[in-house]
């Protein structure tokens, strides 16, 4: 009798344990998938309702480096587009700075370039007019490159954070063929990649608007 007892004792104890580690990975899911995040295609943001905090990261000049140059990303970064951690995929990831040194993490070029077609929209009170550098990884060597003279390759195979289509990111035109060579798609300069380009990659979620923004400033 007295080891019965222990046994549905012990039976109990797992079954509290397993509810608990449920609980948690429920929360943990909500983090990541809100609900209806099952309805979405992969690779879309975050919906409209859903709000994400992305506060843009200060400027810090104690390490010496200049306001405009890129930067390492904090792992607690999020990005202001679909709310991910861009630390957590770095060949994917891409920065811009504002002229008063806050900077902004995205998890991929796409969602860069999603931020830069309406940035009033993910930083309100802000235009591009305010930006003073871009940045995107290049995909062969994992390096900061500037995003306005880098190479992307349109409709590869390459699957970006989200698990779905993006734009690969190259310092030379040379590196971007030898992609596409292997991954399929078509090598596109920074000014091609438009409205066009961003509605098939997130349908509903893009609206160019940069061609009636300033220029980046220098």
């Amino acid at each position: 009798m007295h080891a019965l007892r222990q046994s549905h004792t012990r039976r109990q104890a797992l079954l509290a344990g397993l509810a608990s580690a449920g609980a948690l990975a429920g929360a943990a899911a909500w983090e990541f998938a809100p609900p209806g995040a099952g309805d979405r295609a992969a690779g879309q943001p975050l919906p409209d309702d859903v709000c994400v905090v992305a506060p843009p990261t200060p400027f810090d000049s104690a390490p010496g480096q200049p306001l405009g140059a890129p930067r390492a990303i904090p792992p607690d970064a999020r990005c202001p587009v679909c709310g991910m951690y861009p630390a957590r995929s770095p060949q994917w990831a891409a920065q811009t700075i504002f002229a008063n040194g806050d900077a902004h993490f995205f998890d991929s070029p796409l969602s860069l370039f999603q931020y830069l077609a309406n940035v009033g929209q993910y930083s309100p009170g802000r235009t591009a007019q305010d930006l003073v550098a871009r940045y995107v990884t290049d995909t062969e060597t994992g390096t900061w490159i500037a995003a306005d003279t880098a190479m992307y390759v349109d409709g590869s195979s390459a699957r970006g954070p989200m698990r779905a289509g993006n734009l690969p990111a190259f310092a030379s035109a040379e590196a971007a063929w030898r992609f596409a060579g292997q991954r399929d798609g078509r090598v596109i300069a920074f000014g091609s990649v438009d409205g066009a380009v961003l509605e098939r990659l997130a349908p509903g979620r893009s609206v160019d608007h940069r061609a009636h923004q300033p220029p980046l400033a220098k």
